[in-house]
């Protein structure tokens, strides 16, 4: 390959990672919200483990949808359009840091019996959500490479 492909494959290569990069970090955001709000109503009835962990994961996977709906729809695009593509968008990534960060919560001795003042609580959710994101984004990136994950969202742009 000549100097120019060189160039031309890494700039390609640089877009991919940014695009698969924005990706995750948006996807991370739905999530972080939904955990971070589950575990805290979880935390604060001392509800239990699978309770906390459930609620936990229906608000990820619903403000992570949301995240991807909101501008699909402020474009104009039917709710009933939108939807669809949220969940060929999104559902793999959020899956995938829903079962990582919920493990690793699980894994750290106390993580989910602290209390929302203990720095054991928040600083184990802040690890176990940047782990889930670091494990998420290079399936982002094979995903919106092959044209999906967030691939699919770009095409209504």
């Amino acid at each position: 390959m000549d100097r120019h492909g060189e160039h031309a494959a890494h700039a390609v290569e640089q877009s991919l990672n940014r695009v698969a990069f924005s990706a995750t970090v948006h996807c991370l955001t739905g999530c972080a919200i939904g955990e971070v709000l589950g575990m805290i109503i979880g935390t604060a009835l001392g509800w239990g483990d699978f309770q906390t962990i459930a609620l936990a994961v229906v608000l990820a996977f619903f403000f992570g949808y949301s995240l991807t709906m909101i501008p699909l729809l402020r474009s104009g695009i039917a709710l009933a359009a939108a939807i669809p593509v949220a969940l060929a968008a999104d559902t793999i990534s959020i899956t995938i840091m829903e079962i990582v960060d919920n493990a690793i919560m699980l894994l750290i001795p106390g993580a989910m019996d602290a209390h929302l003042d203990n720095l054991l609580f928040w600083g184990s959710l802040a690890v176990a959500l940047l782990i889930a994101g670091a494990v998420a984004y290079p399936v982002n990136r094979w995903l919106i490479e092959r044209g999906r994950g967030h691939a699919v969202v770009h095409q209504h742009h």
